[in-house]
């Protein structure tokens, strides 16, 4: 299995002025206190993809400030630590990108016949416009070099690291009773257009970020009969791939 961590670096110079005792880093490895494990499930379970109710009032820095160290906290393969966080306040420039948005949903919505299409033109997906601030999370897939641990046999490994950030910062959103919006719903060309990104970097996430006075208590595509959440029993298989085709 590919590698996540290398604290010591990658490069043959972090190498060699590696700590001789690494020993002196290790610390105490205990469970957190109930209190504690409660509040951390507590994000995981009511986190929600905000689309439509976000406050229009700004964030305070130091607030956007934890939830990017939150997301630069992620696991990264060969710790490789790809990504780069876009932020966009101006209208203007988040008018641009909800063109280019509209554009692609158009084009999504066809995609699908009948009362599907229906309901898809029903879903309101408004956070670019409302949210006052949106995070473009960008993975540089040339970062570390050409040859990075753990990355030798599977290059995706940078863009599955870049999605443990953007899942830090959502969890730590939620904790700060911050909306976050995943908006996947454009052509990456025309993104990388508007905010000048090189053609080597992927955008990974286009978050929409706010606050928001209210959460459904489940998944919103579920709430508005879109899809249901999966039983886990069906998902989890023991020593080997099991039939599933009726997912």
């Amino acid at each position: 299995m590919p590698i996540f961590e290398n604290p010591a670096g990658t490069s043959a110079a972090s190498l060699a002025n590696a700590p001789a005792n690494t020993a002196d880093h290790l610390v105490a490895a205990g469970a957190f206190t109930e209190e504690e494990r409660n509040a951390v499930y507590r994000a995981i379970e009511t986190r929600r993809d905000v689309r439509d109710q976000f406050r229009p009032d700004p964030l305070p820095d130091d607030l956007v400030r934890r939830l990017l160290e939150a997301a630069h906290s992620a696991p990264s393969v060969g710790f490789m630590q790809p990504w780069n966080f876009v932020l966009i306040r101006q209208g203007e420039t988040r008018e641009r990108v909800w063109q280019a948005f509209h554009q692609a949903n158009e084009e999504a919505c066809r995609m699908f016949e009948g009362d599907r299409r229906a309901q898809y033109q029903r879903l309101k997906l408004e956070g670019i416009r409302k949210a006052p601030l949106s995070i473009c999370i960008t993975c540089d897939t040339k970062r570390g070099g050409p040859v990075v641990l753990g990355r030798t046999h599977n290059p995706d490994t940078d863009v599955y690291s870049t999605v443990c950030a953007v899942q830090n910062l959502w969890l730590a959103a939620r904790a700060e009773g911050v909306g976050v919006g995943w908006v996947s719903i454009f052509h990456e060309d025309a993104i990388k257009a508007i905010l000048g990104i090189p053609e080597h970097v992927k955008i990974v996430a286009w978050l929409c970020v706010g606050y928001v006075d209210e959460l459904y208590d489940m998944p919103e595509l579920a709430v508005k009969g879109w899809r249901d959440r999966l039983p886990l029993d069906k998902l989890v298989f023991e020593e080997g791939w099991q039939d599933c085709e009726d997912m």
